[in-house]
């Protein structure tokens, strides 16, 4: 009884809460995405940001759990940009076999590191080893470099979806979201260079163990 007390109460974790809230309103977002880009916007946008309060509220009440860590990496990898990049592939047809790339690497070299991470015995997939990846080291050790790479990618994609319909309110001489997407191109192709050496280094890591495994 009252290890099932325990159980309830994480699924009750204000970070946990704050998780579904972001699903909720990504969901919401995927629905008004095809005709109501402010609606759309507003909300993706929303669950976006609340990324940012998740992993604050959890050390703060000290409400740290896997359910929470994997909740969070799967609304930030897969609920989130796949039904935006979905949109993107129909919006912009011509271009949909880039935003599906994008897609299957950015989901493919994440899962993979964090299957290498379990299976070299990490607690974390933030945990890397000493001699990683300097780019990566400093990708999961640097909160603020993390958030912003990942507030800078999802900026630059909301961008092309709101360019679309409009170019936003005229800002510096120019349309606000052709400025957005612009500034924040480089970021998404820096968070592309990190998920194509997360995956290489994940990939490596469980040849590895494969490797040290067959020969026991």
């Amino acid at each position: 009884m009252a290890e099932d007390r325990k159980t309830c109460s994480v699924y009750l974790y204000i970070p946990n809460i704050i998780g579904y809230v972001r699903i909720l309103l990504a969901l919401l977002s995927f629905y008004y995405m095809p005709t109501d880009y402010v609606r759309a916007g507003i909300l993706y946008t929303t669950s976006c940001l609340l990324d940012a309060f998740d992993g604050y509220a959890a050390r703060y009440f000290n409400q740290v759990s896997l359910f929470g860590a994997v909740l969070d990496l799967l609304t930030d990898r897969v609920i989130a940009p796949v039904g935006l990049l979905v949109t993107l592939s129909i919006l912009y047809p011509t271009y949909s076999l880039l935003f599906q790339l994008f897609l299957v690497l950015d989901i493919s070299s994440h899962w993979l590191h964090l299957h290498s991470s379990i299976l070299t015995g990490k607690q974390s997939h933030k945990t890397l080893d000493k001699d990683a990846n300097a780019l990566m080291k400093f990708y999961y050790s640097n909160r603020i470099f993390l958030f912003s790479m990942a507030a800078g990618n999802e900026l630059f994609f909301v961008s092309l979806y709101l360019l679309y319909f409009t170019q936003g309110p005229l800002f510096a001489g120019g349309g606000l979201f052709i400025i957005m997407a612009a500034a924040t191109a480089p970021v998404a192709a820096l968070k592309l260079w990190v998920s194509v050496i997360q995956l290489k280094t994940a990939v490596t890591k469980i040849v590895k163990v494969d490797g040290n495994q067959k020969y026991l």
